[in-house]
């Protein structure tokens, strides 16, 4: 008897803990980010080739990941070899600052220009956005007009967005 009283008081105890612990919302100690796969990003890439192929346009791109860092780089067989760097520098400045090249004209001008070697504040680049998530950007360099070179760029991420979006 005398041990079911205390084994209910243990009970009652515990509980009582719980109830009156109050719950504190942790920030997580880990974060999950989005990363597109090589097969992704090789396709976008070949979308952008492709793109400009059709225009008889022949070019380099690069698809960098949300840091900028490289992750597919193509140079189609008669591309100056020039615009292999080029369309590196294109693609890291639209994922730096979230927007298309075309956007950033403006700022070719600016201080930030000589901020960094990096950077090419001209036409010629798309972010890689889906579902509220930012994956990336792609830079596009051997047309003889920035514009040509954009819509190349936002050819490639069309190839994938669909299934971005989906996912």
């Amino acid at each position: 008897m005398i041990a079911k009283k205390l084994k209910q008081l243990v009970v009652v105890l515990g509980l009582s803990a719980v109830v009156s612990t109050p719950v504190v919302a942790e920030e997580p100690m880990t974060v999950n980010v989005a990363r597109l796969s090589v097969d992704v990003t090789n396709k976008i890439a070949m979308g952008a080739i492709e793109s400009c192929r059709e225009k008889g346009i022949p070019i380099s791109v690069t698809v960098v990941d949300r840091n900028g860092i490289v992750q597919t780089q193509m140079r189609d067989t008669m591309a100056p070899p020039v615009s292999l760097g080029i369309s590196k520098k294109k693609a890291y400045t639209a994922v730096m600052f979230n927007v298309k090249g075309s956007q950033l004209g403006s700022r070719a001008d600016s201080p930030l220009q000589s901020m960094g070697e990096g950077l090419a504040f001209m036409a010629g680049s798309t972010p890689i956005k889906a579902g509220g998530k930012m994956y990336g950007a792609v830079g596009v360099s051997g047309a003889p007009d920035g514009m040509d070179d954009e819509a190349c760029a936002i050819a490639g991420v069309e190839t994938v967005q669909m299934d971005l979006e989906m996912m």
